[in-house]
């Protein structure tokens, strides 16, 4: 069913109404846009009648103290309000409360905005709502209509209610660099739950996604109501509960202390904050999550992506024509369709002490340029990418001591080097276009098909000297990496982009819509990966997680872990090879290749099916995926006791009527055994068990 929008208008209600959600919204009679429903689809007169019974009742304490004005849209200053606000503003006069006038609405086939204006000072705000399937896109515009400028304290792009309750779970990812999207999920408490990114990129340590149920959810069952942000910069949401059970929260960009001036006629427009609610568990809001993320987001949203392999780890800083030219022969050896050189190859490049900005070869390590390596990877039947960090400066390069100006800098306050490194500020016109320009010409010029774009530390003395309102380098920064991005793709057509910001930095629904893959940790160890991956996927799809196969030893944690066991969590995503390839021997060679066809073998499925993650007793996990009749399992048992085998791994997405066959043994399964009693594996014995499983559907009679 097509997205709906309706009108009641006696009501003032509108109803935004998806294959299997509504969404209502009303004006008061204080022409406040006030929340009525999310969830389940209702009709318009049900809506009507929701309305008129939260206007009917009553607040349940009679105190002045706990007098308020009900769910709000965009909830601002002024009034019995006392929750967090969403649109903080300061007028000219020091006036900070807000009072609304309605002045009109604009419906189309699947949006709706709403325009609302200040009583008496000229702010005025248009509340943006679209249908993206059962996804809900929300933003806000506010623009200024008078003669002096106004101080933007907040803008989200949205707040959200959800159904009030005894209990709120909350689910969010945290983590750290090596161990990003760490799954939380906890009750939430009768307070204000702040998560938030005050380092200039999305982070390693919170991500703008969450999801509320109300305790009782699992992973194929229960009401869900889950959010992300399309936004690579600071960020914040604010969760709050109070003491009656009502529960929300409301988030956009930028962190709290920043401030930000609306000149004289100008628009400030914030990123979309998407929404979805789904009564099949979080299982469920994952797969509504995909679907948004392939339909919507992704610039290419058919592609498979190739098995890529990239040199980082193999040589470090070391790098030069002839190791690489190594490397891609082995690469090409096994199987590998792309090859990206990492850090190393430009400037005065040898360590992470020089270099970054000065974006040409290193004469010494690449005497003829870059062009013959990328001639001999494309005659192994490989494309060609490089690793860029093209927003970073080394204060030891000919960059910076041309424009130390060109960094993020406050005035009589040292800066900060982390990783000896600096931010270059992209908000600043001339650096943009420094920075577009360099990067066209090296991917023009090589034919380029891939760049790791990547970002190796965070905002600090996130300053704009000289700037009048120098706290928009938050926003302009970001936007000008999003500018970037678009330029080049528009330029060059066949060019991918895969973001990174030291592992998963920087992975978000914005940075998607101009990039095809995210690398979501520089950690590849198999092990600590099943739990990274695990949290990406609760709103990533597979086709975007870049998952490496590398050494063992790991290079991070000394992990020894047997390749058959690597390969298959890597399989999970986009598989990529990352190990020092001339070190491996015949066997390993030999045993990587079968598993690289064997991927590709899968690979329609895994990137392009349906994902349902499944959990088996002990430490047995796995994900199976679906696209027609053609389904792959890959499961994995990290350690187990002793005497333990783990059981059957039941599998949720199967029709009980139905037969499988599994194509490399030949056995059959009913669905309703499948679905029972599970799907019997054959794990080797020991710690850092998997196993990768194919079946398709078959006729009965067959």
């Amino acid at each position: 069913m097509p997205a709906a929008v309706e009108f009641e208008p006696h009501r003032r209600l509108w109803l935004l109404t998806g294959p299997s959600t509504s969404y209502a919204v009303r004006l008061a009679a204080d022409d406040g846009v006030r929340h009525v429903h999310w969830g389940e689809p209702v009709t318009l007169d049900q809506a009507a009648e929701l309305a008129d019974r939260d206007e009917r009742t009553p607040h349940p304490a009679a105190s002045s103290f706990e007098h308020g004005v009900g769910p709000e849209e965009l909830p601002v200053e002024g009034g019995p309000r006392f929750g967090p606000a969403a649109l903080r503003v300061r007028f000219a006069d020091g006036t900070r409360a807000v009072e609304w006038r309605h002045t009109g609405a604009r419906v189309e086939a699947e949006s709706l905005r709403i325009d609302l204006a200040d009583r008496h000072y000229p702010l005025a705000v248009a509340l943006h709502y679209r249908l993206a399937g059962d996804v809900l896109e929300r933003w806000t515009e506010v623009t200024n209509h008078g003669t002096t400028p106004i101080a933007v304290l907040r803008c989200d792009s949205a707040a959200w209610t959800v159904p009030a309750g005894p209990r709120h779970r909350l689910s969010h990812l945290v983590g750290a660099w090596s161990s990003e999207f760490r799954l939380q999920r906890a009750d939430l408490p009768t307070a204000e739950t702040v998560l938030t990114s005050r380092r200039g990129v999305t982070s390693h340590h919170a991500n703008p996604w969450l999801a509320i149920d109300d305790g009782t959810a699992g992973e194929e069952h229960g009401e869900v109501f889950s959010a992300a942000l399309a936004w690579s910069g600071s960020w914040r949401i604010t969760v709050h509960r109070d003491p009656s059970g009502r529960a929300g929260f409301t988030g956009g960009f930028g962190h709290e202390g920043l401030s930000w001036t609306l000149a004289p006629g100008e628009t400030l427009e914030t990123p979309v904050f998407a929404g979805l609610h789904t009564r099949s568990g979080f299982g469920g809001a994952s797969r509504s999550w995909h679907r948004y993320v392939r339909d919507e987001i992704l610039p290419e949203t058919r592609e498979t992506r190739p098995v890529l392999y990239n040199s980082w780890e193999a040589t470090g800083f070391d790098v030069d024509e002839a190791g690489q030219l190594a490397l891609a022969a082995r690469a090409a050896g096994l199987g590998a369709e792309l090859f990206v050189m990492d850090d190393g190859w430009f400037g005065a490049r040898t360590s992470e002490r020089a270099g970054l900005g000065d974006w040409t070869p290193n004469p010494h390590r690449f005497p003829r340029g870059l062009a013959p390596l990328a001639a001999e990877v494309r005659r192994l039947g490989m494309r060609f990418g490089l690793w860029l960090e093209p927003e970073m400066v080394n204060p030891d390069s000919d960059l910076y001591r041309t424009h130390p100006d060109w960094v993020l800098h406050m005035p009589h306050r040292r800066r900060t080097e982390m990783r000896h490194q600096l931010v270059l500020n992209l908000g600043r016109p001339d650096v943009a276009a420094w920075t577009h320009q360099w990067l066209d010409a090296l991917v023009g010029d090589l034919g380029l098909d891939f760049l790791k774009w990547d970002a190796n530390r965070p905002f600090t003395e996130a300053g704009w000297p000289g700037h009048p309102d120098p706290d928009r380098v938050h926003l302009a920064h970001t936007r000008a990496v999003y500018q970037i991005m678009d330029r080049l793709r528009a330029d060059h057509p066949g060019l991918r982009i895969e973001s990174c910001a030291g592992g998963g930095g920087r992975a978000d629904l914005g940075i998607l819509r101009r990039t095809d893959q995210v690398w979501p940790s520089d950690n590849t160890d198999a092990v600590d990966r099943i739990a990274i991956q695990h949290g990406f996927g609760q709103l990533f799809p597979a086709r975007v997680m870049g998952a490496w196969v590398t050494d063992s030893p790991n290079v991070t944690t000394g992990r020894v872990i047997p390749l058959r066991f690597r390969f298959h969590v890597a399989m999970a995503g986009v598989l990529g090879l990352g190990g020092n390839l001339t070190a491996w021997t015949t066997e390993e060679l030999k045993e990587a290749a079968g598993l690289v066809a064997a991927y590709k073998v899968v690979r329609p499925v895994v990137q392009h099916g349906t994902a349902y993650r499944v959990s088996g007793g002990g430490t047995l996990t796995g994900v199976h995926y679906v696209l027609g009749a053609d389904q792959v399992i890959l499961a994995w048992c990290p350690s187990r006791p002793y005497g333990h085998t783990p059981g059957p791994l039941r599998l949720t997405a199967v029709d009980p009527q139905g037969v499988y066959r599994d194509l490399d043994t030949g056995a059959t399964h009913s669905g309703a055994a499948l679905l029972t009693s599970g799907l019997p594996l054959d794990l080797p014995a020991g710690d850092h068990a998997s196993v990768l499983v194919r079946l398709t559907r078959i006729d009965d009679s067959e």
